[in-house]
């Protein structure tokens, strides 16, 4: 499928592995020119050449941490008037309600909820003025069912959710296209780490949690960077032009709602 965006330029946050660089790599299949950020210099400036070499897209990284007000000017001093916005971050630390701290919740915030709608607030008016634009918020299964060990995250992430369920409606008449992509687990570092953490818990391996959380995926394995990216890419596209406001599950079916 043509989407339409080829020419079009986007910042993806936190895309030089897992989630956030199948979003990058599926824009750049479909000709999107990108700019790439990431905390790690290495990671960032090898997913960014190997990106140029397979789909002849202009890719320009951005080493910064976006939860700070520093690596937000960076980043949009880089992407200038993007036409895309993809945002992205690492979850805060699974644990338990008496681990957290008022400055860890604060942490979780920054990252997760206020670095995503500050960038918005950046990007949005360019958008609104040039009568197009697409905005796809990484988040989590967790805002359609709680995770007990992720409390931080749950808190950071349905905060944005309904950020994002307002302005989104507020923005759709000038063609500007706001929704939230949730991810179950995939197969990245952030799922070794839960798996660790929930071996750590249950007092077993991380092979037997994994096994044992293969088990509640009706998919019976863990998601994909690749088809995560392809939903992203489409939530990017011209055709989707009429979805607004959703928050779109991509979990292998492991959450069991009607809506």
């Amino acid at each position: 499928m043509d989407l339409g965006i080829s020419g079009k330029r986007a910042l993806v946050t936190a895309s030089s592995k897992g989630l956030g660089l199948g979003c990058a790599e599926a824009l750049a299949a479909a000709g999107v020119d990108l700019v790439m950020n990431a905390r790690g210099a290495e990671a960032l400036e090898t997913a960014a050449e190997r990106i140029r070499r397979a789909h002849g897209v202009a890719v320009t990284t951005v080493t910064a941490d976006v939860g700070t007000k520093t690596g937000q000017d960076d980043v949009l001093a880089a992407a200038g008037a993007a036409d895309i916005l993809v945002t992205n971050a690492g979850g805060p630390p699974p644990g338990m309600w008496t681990d957290w701290e008022r400055e860890d919740f604060i942490a979780a915030l920054d990252a997760n909820m206020l670095a995503p709608i500050a960038l918005m607030k950046a990007l949005l008016p360019g958008m609104i003025d040039a009568g197009w634009g697409r905005v796809v918020n990484i988040t989590s299964v967790s805002v359609k069912a709680p995770v007990g060990l992720l409390g931080l995250s749950n808190s950071a992430r349905a905060g944005l959710t309904g950020y994002v369920a307002g302005t989104s409606r507020q923005v759709a008449q000038h063609g500007v296209v706001i929704n939230n992509l949730l991810p179950g687990i995939h197969a990245t570092d952030r799922a070794v780490s839960l798996d660790q953490a929930a071996a750590e818990a249950a007092g077993i391996t991380p092979e037997e949690a994994r096994s044992r959380r293969l088990e509640t995926i009706p998919a019976r394995r863990y998601g994909d960077a690749a088809d995560f990216g392809a939903m992203c890419a489409f939530l990017c596209s011209q055709q989707a032009a009429f979805i607004v406001g959703q928050n779109i599950l991509m979990d292998g079916g492991a959450t069991t709602t009607v809506l």
